[in-house]
């Protein structure tokens, strides 16, 4: 059996089991939110996210125990445009400050109580091995999509299974009950803006934001590339793997991979900015299923990211004009999620608690 085979099998075995959640779930689980002691509604999103979570995992009781996060790390090709404010080699210094605790990641995720894994799954150099790096290496970066494909179709759907290998992996030892997917590679938000651009069929202008913090003039240079290499490939908005081997990131198709899995085993996601949404809209091309598990964590200031979570109908949690990446906004909204089930086990309900509601007036 050839590996790209096996590769499309287990792809295939993983989208095939994804189940959409139980209506029945979700409407006793509104009726549950709608009669705890207080206004209808009065929660906000945190009632909405609370019926999702016992959406996933098919209870009135959800519960957040095992919270997990990867950030997948991985090089662009494309950097050598000069699309990002960053030289390349900040993708490995940047990891190396991940398993080094000294990042705004590590502080958020030792916060929250959340287990923190480093995926390398195309990052331009080598690490020495260590506990909280995962070696899923199928390049030295991709290549420079202006010019030529970024990776073979193989190479795409290595890079989707190595991302369902690592919830795999991970979740065999210990259930997981939520996802964050971070990442890091400088010039991802190119790839990340030509990506939901390909899908949603807006503009490059429309999708492409500021990134790491290009001057004015540097972005119209930045949606001239994208511009470009679309016009050069014209992937096709409902192949993901067409999408990803023409365009694609090493992280972005990991992330996606990841999501699938995660979905597959009843476990929440939580997007973080454009470049993980940009891998959530893969996901979500490949099988629109998997948005019934998605969270979208915070409102990136890219210009993209809104487009691509309206694609999905997601709705964000937080606003707090944040543009970092690494997964840093899904960190945050991963207590949200845990808080919100907290709300559906453990608050009383106006006839436990003995209070008289609008219905008895």
């Amino acid at each position: 059996m050839s590996r790209t085979f096996f590769s499309l099998k287990s792809i295939v075995n993983i989208i095939n089991s994804i189940k959409v959640p139980s209506q029945e779930i979700i409407e006793q689980a509104q009726h549950k939110i709608d009669y705890k002691t207080k206004p209808l509604g009065s929660l906000g999103k945190i009632e909405s996210i609370a019926i999702k979570a016992c959406a996933v995992q098919n209870t009135l009781s959800p519960v957040i125990s095992n919270k997990s996060l990867f950030v997948f790390a991985a090089d662009h090709g494309v950097a050598a445009e000069g699309v990002s404010a960053f030289p390349q080699e900040v993708t490995k210094q940047m990891v190396l400050n991940f398993l080094n605790n000294g990042a705004a990641i590590n502080v958020l995720s030792n916060h929250n109580g959340i287990n923190l894994l480093i995926v390398d799954i195309g990052v331009n150099d080598n690490f020495e091995d260590q506990q909280q790096l995962i070696n899923k290496k199928i390049a030295y970066g991709t290549k420079n999509f202006v010019v030529e494909n970024a990776m073979t179709r193989e190479q795409a759907e290595e890079a989707l299974l190595a991302g369902i290998s690592v919830f795999e992996e991970q979740n065999k030892h210990s259930k997981i009950d939520i996802i964050g997917l971070g990442e890091m590679g400088i010039a991802n938000t190119t790839t990340a803006s030509a990506i939901i651009s390909a899908i949603t069929k807006k503009s490059a202008q429309e999708c492409t934001g500021h990134g790491t913090g290009i001057d004015s003039e540097q972005i119209i240079h930045k949606i001239n590339v994208i511009e470009k290499a679309l016009s050069k490939h014209k992937p096709d908005s409902a192949d993901a793997i067409d999408i990803l081997s023409k365009i694609g990131g090493y992280e972005i198709a990991g992330m996606a991979g990841a999501a699938l899995a995660a979905a597959a085993n009843q476990a929440i996601v939580v997007l973080d900015g454009i470049i993980s949404t940009a891998a959530g809209l893969i996901a979500y091309t490949i099988n629109p299923d998997v948005a019934n598990y998605f969270i979208a964590g915070h409102k990136s200031v890219e210009k993209g990211h809104i487009l691509a979570l309206k694609h999905m109908g997601l709705i964000p949690v937080l606003d707090l004009g944040m543009r970092l990446g690494e997964g840093t906004g899904a960190a945050l909204t991963i207590d949200i999620v845990d808080a919100s089930c907290k709300i559906m086990c453990e608050m009383a309900s106006f006839e436990e608690a003995g209070v008289s509601n609008s219905d008895s007036v």
